[in-house]
């Protein structure tokens, strides 16, 4: 039967082990069982699924979740936590933890060798779960949208603050170079936000949880995907610049032939990026192609 983790037994489990959060891995523990029943609900994974949790800590989630889907990978950096995950988790048949740091860790091998499940079956789908630590939220990102045929869906809780940036619309003063990453791979499902004190230690912040559905095409056709997201980058690396002088010098480019290709996609070059689409981006890296 999947353990529970209330505030009390949170500490409990800590004092027993003598063991202390670090701030230094951003280690903030769910003591809510309808947060964690919210993110397993979210995620979607079933009998036929291999999941991936990033972060496992004292195993909050990984308990419940393990005991709806085939198999479950956690990759856990902290060692003093794996005694604790032997306790809580590990007694599951279908529970593997790895002690690797995630944004070290090769995914696309832990997948391919993990993705055989308990019954001999390979995993139907490839699931990521986790609460990403705040201080390495965007660079985790990163490495997963670089790995887009990897996963079929992606559910995590982030700082509040990040999962509006990944929401974000044109012309919000939060839109920018993570929202264009994640809205080209993903479709953003919004599942809940997490008051802060409902964390053992409670951080600063509250938290958000989403999914993000990996598309099985990018939102926008580009025909040089580096050269998109060098353009995003460039447009967004000075805000207050328009696109005229901000995507200057992007693969060589001279201002001539950047306000050429900006007129030529019909977009003023006098427009700065919070104000661009994806389309729009597209159709400007694709000109500048």
């Amino acid at each position: 039967m999947a353990q529970e983790f209330t505030r009390q037994q949170v500490a409990a489990l800590e004092k027993r082990y003598d063991f202390k959060t670090a701030k230094s891995l951003g280690q903030n523990f769910v003591t809510d069982p309808s947060v964690t029943e919210g993110i397993i609900e979210a995620a979607g994974a079933g009998p036929k699924d291999l999941v991936i949790e990033i972060g496992p800590g004292l195993g909050v989630i990984t308990s419940k979740a393990a005991a709806n889907c085939g198999r479950l990978v956690a990759i856990e950096i902290d060692k003093k936590l794996l005694p604790i995950l032997a306790e809580t988790v590990g007694w599951q048949p279908n529970v593997k933890i790895l002690n690797e740091d995630i944004l070290q860790a090769d995914l696309a091998k832990i997948v391919e060798e993990e993705s055989v499940l308990p019954d001999g079956s390979k995993a139907e789908n490839v699931r990521l779960i986790g609460n990403l630590p705040y201080y390495i939220t965007t660079p985790i990102l990163n490495k997963l949208m670089a790995l887009p045929d990897l996963f079929t869906s992606l559910t995590v809780m982030v700082q509040k603050e990040v999962a509006e940036k990944m929401m974000a619309a044109p012309g919000a003063k939060n839109y920018g170079p993570l929202s264009i990453h994640v809205q080209y791979f993903c479709e953003i499902e919004y599942i809940m936000d997490v008051p802060k004190e409902v964390f053992l230690p409670q951080p600063k912040v509250d938290s958000s949880v989403l999914t993000l559905h990996v598309r099985k095409e990018p939102a926008v056709q580009v025909a040089d995907e580096a050269l998109f997201f060098e353009t995003v980058k460039a447009g967004f690396s000075q805000r207050r610049k328009t696109l005229s002088n901000s995507l200057t010098g992007v693969r060589g480019k001279d201002r001539d032939t950047v306000v050429k290709a900006l007129e030529d996609t019909g977009i003023d070059p006098k427009r700065r990026a919070e104000t661009l689409s994806l389309q729009e981006f597209a159709d400007v890296a694709n000109r500048l192609a």
